[in-house]
């Protein structure tokens, strides 16, 4: 019996630490992670909270690389899932991740590093693409943000963008 599963989604802390993260993620029973965490304390506080399935990004240092792969492919509740920190979106993904994407799409795509949030659905190839935006306040992004959803049965609910103030 599959149940539902809330994640919490973020990218980009870029080392910054903000109690809101576990505040807005109470609900979630894992926790996803982008990439450039910044910090093993960010990832290590995280992953105390919640299970964390992370990538590391362009800014992370090798004890980061040592915990968390460079692409994250992995299955929960029936949905195929798919995080590197370069990625691109639909139209114009990255060349790094092409392949492996238009090979064996997953469900669900996610990104980080652009620093803006989008949810866009690809057509094409019948795949979501999430990118949570940054969660640091290092960037050039005016607002914070992070996302919730639900996955139920290999499908996507609920989809909230949280933003975070200060």
């Amino acid at each position: 019996m599959q149940k539902m599963v809330r994640i919490g989604l973020l990218s980009d802390t870029h080392g910054y630490w903000d109690e809101k993260y576990l505040k807005y993620f109470e609900e979630c029973d894992e926790i996803w992670h982008a990439g450039d965490i910044g910090s093993i304390e960010v990832a290590e506080k995280l992953a105390a909270f919640r299970p964390l399935r992370a990538v590391y990004g362009n800014i992370d240092g090798q004890d980061i690389r040592k915990l968390y792969p460079q692409i994250n492919r992995f299955t929960v509740e029936g949905a195929e899932v798919l995080i590197k920190h370069i990625g691109g979106y639909p139209g114009n993904y990255d060349p790094s991740i092409q392949g492996s994407i238009l090979v064996r799409p997953p469900k669900l795509f996610i990104s980080g590093h652009s620093h803006i949030l989008k949810v866009k659905y690809d057509k094409t190839l019948g795949m979501l693409h999430i990118n949570p935006g940054a969660a640091g306040i290092y960037g050039f992004h005016k607002v914070r943000t992070m996302v919730r959803f639900v996955i139920d049965k290999g499908e996507f609910k609920d989809l909230e963008v949280i933003e975070l103030a200060g």
